[in-house]
């Protein structure tokens, strides 16, 4: 009985040869399991279904590299798992980069006490509010606004393309939007 190791080298050797049909198989195969796999690290839904999109893209153009085909899997997962790393470094650049704004707010301010404060709490309101939107969608929207990258220069840091850039952009405003208009919208039960 052949193992499935064995099955998938006819595919994985027609996939280097650039057959797309062997590439379908490929993924139709592993879809799933690094789906589940890279969910579980990183706890949101679109940004794992981007891991899984970008971990084929990069299987795709490094599959030459590949010196043992009953390997695949094993490869593959590894790039599943290298993309979560950099996943979770962005996030803890996101963090530090938040910090350092609503620090650096804080020292430029010369306004009054009071003044401060009502700036503080608005900030404090808006990044939390910020903080709500999914993890890719709050990065591009970090970038663009308070970094001021380009969208190739997102595209570039993101790993992305620019037209998921600007999807992402778009869906952060119009999301960021309804957040505001509900926060409004609530009773004040102070």
């Amino acid at each position: 009985m052949l193992t499935a190791a064995e099955t998938e080298r006819p595919h994985v050797r027609a996939a280097r040869a650039g057959e797309s049909d062997a590439w379908d198989a490929l993924f139709k195969r592993y879809q799933l399991p690094l789906y589940a796999y890279v969910k579980e690290l990183v706890r949101d839904e679109q940004t794992s279904l981007d891991i899984v999109q970008e971990t084929f893209i990069n299987a795709a153009r490094h599959i030459a590299g590949l010196r043992d085909d009953a390997r695949f899997g094993s490869w593959l997962f590894g790039i599943a798992h290298q993309k979560c790393v950099q996943f979770w470094r962005r996030e803890s650049r996101e963090r530090e980069l938040e910090e350092r704004l609503v620090e650096a707010s804080e020292l430029e301010s010369e306004d009054g006490p009071l003044d401060l404060l009502i700036r503080k709490e608005r900030e404090a309101a808006f990044l939390a509010l910020v903080e709500e939107l999914p993890p890719p969608q709050r990065s591009v929207l970090l970038l663009r606004f308070l970094e001021d990258f380009s969208l190739e220069e997102i595209a570039t840091i993101t790993e992305t393309g620019v037209g998921t850039v600007k999807s992402r952009l778009h869906y952060a405003k119009k999301s960021l939007r309804k957040l505001i208009e509900e926060k409004e919208h609530e009773p004040n039960t102070a």
